[in-house]
């Protein structure tokens, strides 16, 4: 029997949330996490039998920590909000069929929606359900107003999203809108830790959770009046409940009406072509080069540039290497020095990984270069140098701050040599052990080389704590 009539928002909503549930992970995998997520649940019903003579109510002090996370979801679901957007618009093959078929535009949109929000609702009550919800049924069942304030926040994130998506796509053109989307997500995503980091002052450290926490609660935010809402929701109050669900259902609603237009127009951008100018030829020579290694490196280069999905893993780790930069400026630089040299490790091992896959691994054309008369190492070295060279500006920076800030020439010297070992061997494990597969699913790369992603992580580990401990000791 069907939950609802074939072509319905409902029917195109579930189908939605049936492909993105299935490209999730594979089946291995997701017994991995059936199976850590039933230990969660057991820990939370063991949580809620020892609360069950605890009287629970809303306080003050629990609507700032309610209000303060509200706000940090809501800033992660729209970032994952816009990343789901662009997939649907630049990546999803099922438009052309859908645009089709004799189903109103606006029912899709609600649908792509639906989907968006129904995967961001998941990842977060993942987290958050296993706690509450056993919580609630064990005696305190107004915690279960966690369930309405989470699919308010996830409506709201993805109305959010795709109509920052759909704007960016507007303002920017076809040719730009998925670069410009992809710098947007970064910069939503790291806004929230950075804001945090760069209002802090004095010696103590607070995570951006607890710099937002302590921000609402001295101005009075969460306590009581309207930003008391999400707090009262949570606690299962109906009107405030009420308040947030409406909230959220006007913003999606309102998204299907009022983005159609921009949703039609810009799928229909994404799938031009588009070139700023005519090409006359007469600067193709400088492409050619007599040899191998140069035409090679040249256009694994600009591949690596082009990629909207490399710069948005490249910003996003800018965005979190800001903090520990400002950090050695600001901190006792031989206090903090080893752990800097060991951040710097971590960050370009990681980064030369992912840039070797994407250069060795994720050729789009093994064939042609298994057939030509070449030695396949020479392409390899060429892609790898490739890899290294494109981390080299992001390995550099804290060295750098270690050799200023901290001055600490000799540590700076040590980070950016063990950084550099360990991105080389980092690129060589996923030369050697990468699994083969397509630039668009760079996102999922280590879904299919589990062992290189391991072996990676160990040699930035030990890489990096070498040079902390270099650093501590010689400088």
């Amino acid at each position: 029997m069907q939950l609802a009539a074939p072509g319905s928002v409902t029917w195109l909503a579930l189908h939605e949330l049936r492909l993105a549930w299935r490209g999730r992970s594979k089946r291995r995998a997701r017994w991995i996490a059936l199976v850590l997520l039933a230990a969660y649940v057991i820990a939370g019903m063991a949580t809620a039998y020892g609360l069950m003579g605890v009287p629970l109510t809303f306080n003050p002090w629990i609507g700032v920590i309610v209000l303060a996370g509200s706000v940090a979801i809501l800033s992660f679901m729209t970032t994952q909000a816009i990343l789901g957007s662009q997939q649907t618009l630049y990546e999803s093959r099922d438009l052309d069929l859908l645009f089709t078929a004799p189903i109103d535009g606006r029912h899709v949109l609600l649908a792509k929606l639906a989907g968006i929000a129904g995967i961001i609702a998941l990842t977060y009550a993942t987290l958050l359900l296993p706690m509450a919800v056993p919580v609630a049924i064990l005696g305190h069942p107004g915690l279960l107003g966690v369930i309405g304030l989470l699919a308010s926040l996830a409506m709201a994130a993805a109305a959010i999203g795709i109509a920052i998506t759909l704007v960016l796509a507007r303002i920017a053109g076809p040719r730009a809108a998925r670069t410009v989307g992809q710098v947007a997500a970064a910069v939503m995503g790291g806004a929230l830790f950075l804001a945090s980091q760069l209002s802090q002052h004095g010696g103590a450290r607070r995570g951006s959770f607890q710099a937002l926490f302590d921000w609402f609660r001295a101005r009075g935010y969460g306590a009581s009046g309207w930003s008391s809402v999400p707090g009262h929701a949570a606690f299962g109050y109906l009107i405030p409940l009420a308040a947030m669900l409406g909230i959220g259902v006007v913003l999606f609603a309102g998204a299907g009406a009022v983005l159609r237009r921009l949703f039609l127009s810009g799928y229909q951008d994404a799938t031009m072509t588009l070139s700023r100018s005519r090409p006359t030829g007469k600067a193709s020579a400088r492409l050619f080069h007599a040899g191998l290694f140069r035409p090679v490196l040249a256009k694994e280069w600009r591949l690596l540039r082009r990629d909207p999905g490399l710069l948005f893993q490249a910003l996003l780790r800018m965005v979190y290497m800001a903090p520990l930069v400002l950090w050695a400026f600001r901190g006792d630089g031989h206090l903090i020095a080893p752990g800097l040299a060991f951040g710097s490790v971590l960050v370009a091992s990681q980064l030369a990984g992912s840039f070797a896959w994407l250069t060795v691994s994720g050729e789009d054309s093994p064939d042609l270069i298994a057939v030509a008369p070449i030695q396949k190492a020479q392409v390899d070295t060429a892609k790898l140098v490739a890899a290294l060279l494109m981390t080299a500006p992001f390995a550099a920076v804290i060295p750098v701050a270690l050799a200023v800030a901290c001055r600490t020439p000799l540590g700076g010297l040590i980070a950016l040599v063990m950084a550099a070992i360990g991105g080389s061997i980092a690129g060589l494990i996923e030369l050697k052990l990468g699994k083969p597969g397509q630039r668009a699913s760079f996102a999922k790369r280590r879904r299919g080389g589990f062992v290189a992603g391991i072996l990676g992580l160990i040699i930035a580990v030990i890489f990096g704590g070498g040079a902390g401990l270099l650093v501590f000791l010689l400088s």
